[in-house]
């Protein structure tokens, strides 16, 4: 039996690492997914474990390029973003793979931005807010002032994605969607590094950046390889294949974040107070998004109604949008609230024995949620006449949440989409050209429309 062409993904999670193969019509025919234990550094902070993760890649390709089912043409990565492997001259990693969890240290992050303009006009140049070494570009500077024997030993620093290229090609690049992921790097305006990033022996450390339309390297001289993209910017490219008209990406998990293509203004201290930022796109173009740690707060109040109400605490998953119910909440807010604005809703103030059943709570919930979804959501649509809001994630299969949605927006078609394992999918599609002679599919995504009815008007 003749063996089924594929390209190979390695998608690499913070929690969950996989290997991917897609067909060429984009199907998923395999995956695989592994999880690794954390080590810790030499702070004792938990950091990925590279050495691991390094065999993982070389033993996965090996095995699965010796797969008597598939035939692998391409192999491409995606990544989590902020987090750096280096590499000394001899080309030796020098572990650890830092956390971009680890707490910044204060007086070092006061001192950079002093030196280079205060955090505002830092912020708005480079569209990245503060975030200590969730702005990747800070990792190397600390290591510069607080390990300096470190830092001079780093020949290059490497983006987790270019990393996992760099472990079958050893070819060294860097990438403008890792680059471009708020790392404080990137001058949006000028187009090119940050000034600090040359004065302070940055820009030396760090490789060309490779187009998305070329390939590292070709393994053994036959495999293309692809450069890895960071996560989050290659999870649009399916949605930038299949759709051309202006459009908001609504990608809900632990964050919910509204991604914008076709915002292109430049950041306020407003927007950047209320946590937005902008990535570059693979084309190199800036995306403009928002964030809300919603998912991660409706992960813990309900919780807190399985608690009271005496459920199973996914009970939620099997609640009906109920428009009586709707009708029927309470639209004040709390008596006391001390809610942050854009970042928690006013449910956390609500007295749970103030509602008659689970499902009523819930609907209240899910409301609350909603209030700071518009408002977030709302920061990033200027720019651009949007039609569609494609909405991604958990919240995409909760009913209460898309009918609140497509009413908040009644101007704007409102989709919950499904593109399976979005990411790997768009490392696929980034270097189509170097494996697949097929068409591009137009039927990745799939759709399922959620119209405003009058019986959810609130």
């Amino acid at each position: 039996m003749a063996k089924t062409p594929v390209i190979l993904i390695f998608d690499v999670g913070k929690t969950n690492k996989k290997v991917l193969l897609f067909n060429e019509q984009y199907r998923l025919v395999l995956e695989e997914n592994k999880k690794f234990e954390e080590i810790k550094d030499e702070d004792g902070f938990p950091c990925e474990d590279v050495s691991v993760l390094t065999e993982w890649v070389k033993d996965s390709f090996d095995r699965l390029t010796q797969n008597k089912d598939f035939d692998i043409k391409a192999v491409n990565f995606s990544g989590y973003g902020a987090s750096f492997v280096y590499l000394d001259k001899e080309l030796n990693v020098i572990p650890p793979l830092y956390n971009y969890l680890k707490p910044y240290t204060p007086a070092l992050q006061k001192k950079f931005y002093k030196d280079y303009g205060g955090e505002s006009l830092v912020s708005k140049q480079t569209a990245s807010p503060v975030l200590g070494n969730l702005n990747s570009g800070m990792q190397l500077y600390r290591l510069k002032y607080e390990k300096p024997a470190i830092f001079e030993k780093i020949k290059y620093a490497l983006h987790l994605p270019q990393y996992l290229s760099y472990i079958l090609t050893s070819k060294l690049y860097s990438d403008i969607t890792s680059i471009g992921s708020h790392t404080n790097l990137w001058n949006f305006q000028d187009k090119k590094y940050h000034e600090w990033v040359n004065k302070e022996g940055i820009a030396e450390k760090l490789p060309p950046i490779l187009s998305y339309d070329k390939v590292a390297d070709k393994i053994n001289g036959q495999i293309p390889a692809g450069g890895g993209l960071h996560d989050s910017s290659s999870a649009l490219i399916p949605y930038f294949i299949s759709f051309h008209e202006p459009f908001v990406l609504l990608s809900t998990g632990t964050w919910c974040i509204t991604i914008n293509p076709f915002n292109n203004t430049m950041l306020s201290d407003y927007e950047l107070d209320e946590d937005c930022l902008c990535y570059l796109s693979y084309e190199g173009k800036p995306v403009k998004a928002s964030r809300l740690f919603a998912g991660y707060e409706h992960e813990q109040q309900v919780k807190r109604l399985a608690d009271f109400f005496k459920t199973p605490t996914d009970h939620y998953s099997s609640i009906k949008c109920d428009p009586l119910i709707l009708a029927g909440l309470n639209r004040k807010r709390p008596a006391k609230t001390k809610t942050n604005d854009n970042r928690q809703s006013d449910f956390q103030f609500r007295k749970l024995d103030e509602f008659s059943s689970y499902e009523e709570a819930y609907h209240q919930l899910i409301a609350d949620i909603m209030k700071q979804q518009i408002r977030s959501t709302n920061l990033v649509l200027k720019g651009a006449h949007v039609k569609r809001i494609f909405v991604d994630g958990g919240f995409s299969k909760n009913p209460i949440y898309m009918n609140l949605l497509a009413e908040a927006f009644p101007k704007i078609e409102v989709y919950a989409a499904s593109v399976p394992q979005a990411s790997a999918l768009g490392a696929a599609l980034a270097i189509h050209q170097h494996w697949n002679t097929k068409k591009l599919p137009s039927d990745i995504i799939d759709l399922k429309l959620y119209s405003v009815t009058q019986a959810t008007k609130m």
